[in-house]
């Protein structure tokens, strides 16, 4: 696996995952790649964690209990403050038109369940790339 270039260690990272053992599991592949990593596992303790933390890129499962992930995205994206950062959906739940109502909803992209922990780090560090480029 190749590692994620140290451009973008310590780039800041909220995974939002009502799932504990995926949200163990991406939060430490984001770390060892030197990512700040916070967690949340709905959307109310995402927007807790957002009073306090600004992360460049968001992993947004959109299956949350309560207001789902899709609501959260448009909610974050009706603030300026967010406007720059990346929000990636991500579900279990791949099927027709997910995708569409993701981007739809202010999401910059789609990764579908189960996350293939050999790309991943690659696919962030390639969505924050293309959001650095001017």
């Amino acid at each position: 696996m190749a590692s994620v270039e140290a451009t973008l260690a310590g780039e800041a990272i909220l995974i939002v995952d009502d799932n504990p053992v995926n949200l163990k599991l991406v939060r430490v592949l984001l770390r060892a790649e030197g990512f700040q990593v916070r967690t949340a596992s709905d959307a109310e303790e995402a927007l807790e964690v957002l009073g306090t933390f600004s992360p460049r890129l968001i992993l947004m499962d959109l299956q949350l209990p309560g207001m789902d992930g899709l609501e959260l995205t448009r909610r974050l994206r009706a603030d300026p403050v967010m406007e720059n950062t990346v929000i990636l959906a991500v579900t279990a739940y791949a099927m027709k038109g997910d995708a569409q109502r993701a981007l739809a909803a202010g999401c910059n992209g789609y990764i579908s369940k189960p996350i293939d922990t050999r790309v991943l780090p690659q696919t962030i560090a390639n969505y924050l790339h293309a959001r650095n480029e001017p």
